[in-house]
């Protein structure tokens, strides 16, 4: 599957999977990248990077910087806005794969 479909089809899944591990606890770029290739999805830091940087500035994630191994690295987290966002997908989900998964 090339990363063009990806990007126009599963991105919305992808989303929705980098809000629900950032609800759980800080994430980065290169470990959610691990994470959905670990769910067949084949992901490029030029699909996971700008995905991060646009639910950060749509305020379903907020940034947090720190020193690992002497590198800077910046982790998310799930804002309030991005749990209730979450919330109300995960009914939309249910009602998609009961209804997809006949």
């Amino acid at each position: 599957m090339s990363d063009i479909v990806i990007r126009r089809f599963f991105l919305g899944f992808i989303k929705i999977h980098i809000l629900y591990h950032a609800k759980e606890g800080p994430v980065c770029g290169v470990e959610m990248m691990k994470e959905l290739r670990r769910h067949g999805y084949s992901v490029s830091p030029g699909l996971i990077y700008p995905t991060l940087h646009s639910l950060e500035k749509e305020s379903y994630l907020k940034r947090k910087e720190a020193v690992v191994r002497g590198k800077m690295r910046k982790y998310y987290e799930a804002t309030e806005k991005g749990v209730k966002l979450l919330e109300k997908s995960r009914g939309k989900i249910r009602a998609l794969v009961k209804e997809v998964m006949k």
